[in-house]
């Protein structure tokens, strides 16, 4: 079994002890730098991050492999990757762009393993009339179509 072959189970064994909790990315350079990201459904802290460092550093040998090892969470400025990342924001305001290169900024108001819904209102021009008139949108993206979605923060 190869050192990275160990990294992946020893990450995948201590994620089967905290189902709340999911891989976002897993980086390994030359220098065996491990690099984990994660997301939870209802947040990840720092005592989550200690915790699956722990878990993954017992599954390996130092004296077999020397590495350095780093845990952190995906944090709210990094794009969705994930459809469980969706669901566990419905009801937050994300930035979406689409593969079209169309910009949205919206709710999300539902999410499955294959798209989102997003709502949101904008000003539009009258159909009669002079003026604009404020419409409410409601859009269900696969997210084959996303390329990218933030969430937005508010304060």
């Amino acid at each position: 079994m190869t050192f990275k072959e160990k990294v992946n189970s020893a990450v995948a064994q201590a994620l089967e002890t905290r189902l709340d909790l999911f891989l976002i990315e897993l980086k390994m350079d030359d220098s065996n730098k491990i690099s984990i990201v994660l997301d939870g459904d209802n947040g990840v802290n720092l005592q989550d991050c200690i915790a699956i460092n722990r878990a993954v550093e017992a599954n390996l040998d130092r004296e077999e492999q020397d590495f350095s090892l780093e845990v952190a969470s995906a944090g709210v400025s990094r794009p969705l990757q994930m459809p469980r990342q969706y669901v566990k924001n419905i009801g937050r305001k994300l930035a979406v762009k689409t593969t079209q290169g169309e910009v949205i900024e919206a709710e999300i108001t539902a999410a499955n393993e294959e798209q989102t819904t997003l709502e949101w209102t904008t000003r539009e021009q009258k159909k009669v009339g002079k003026g604009k008139e404020t419409v409410e949108k409601l859009v269900t993206l696969p997210y084959s179509e996303i390329k990218e979605a933030t969430v937005i923060i508010s304060f």
